[in-house]
């Protein structure tokens, strides 16, 4: 009995259905390939994340940590960045990277001060305890690097990194979609 409610719903994969109104037809012989490739980017973000895991260790911080620091050295360009742009790189709530920051700052890797235009954001720097300890990372990440990315050309990054923002703004729509439907 169960295999046959199985099999119903799969077959219901791969005909037409209405969606706000709308005829939406799968993606494929029931989205194999789609599926396929949302399971490799799982699986992508899982060996990310182990990696996070070990740099988070090297310096004994938590990966949430870890990407803050990653968030704030990427986008500061020498005058410290908000709270606001790293939650917004980070897609989490600014006072989550408030609580993560005053975390460490107090353990010595970050300086968070008043904004001098307001003093009601807080701008956020690495100090020179956290940018020595990532030079001390750097060469083991140039290794991971290259052993992933050596055949990648410039113009590889280029168009990937195209299709993934678009595949990354569409699911930010589609989350959206969903969420309203439900």
């Amino acid at each position: 009995m169960k295999m046959a409610a199985k099999t119903a719903t799969k077959k219901k994969s791969s005909i037409r259905r209405k969606s706000s109104g709308r005829e939406v037809t799968p993606l494929g012989p029931d989205n194999a390939l789609v599926r396929q490739f949302i399971w490799d980017v799982i699986s992508i973000n899982t060996h990310l994340e182990e990696i996070r895991a070990i740099w988070a260790r090297v310096l004994d911080i938590t990966c949430p940590q870890w990407l803050i620091l990653m968030a704030v050295n990427d986008l500061d360009q020498g005058k410290g960045i908000s709270v606001r742009d790293v939650s917004t790189k980070l897609h989490v709530d600014p006072s989550f990277v408030t609580t993560q920051t005053k975390h460490l700052e107090k353990n010595g890797f970050m300086r968070r001060v008043p904004s001098k235009e307001d003093a009601r954001v807080v701008l956020m720097s690495l100090t020179d305890k956290a940018y020595k300890q990532l030079a001390n990372l750097y060469s083991r990440q140039v290794v991971a690097d290259n052993l992933v990315f050596s055949d990648f050309t410039d113009r590889t990054f280029h168009d990937l990194n195209v299709k993934l923002s678009t595949i990354k703004d569409r699911l930010a729509s589609a989350a959206l979609t969903i969420a309203a439907e439900s």
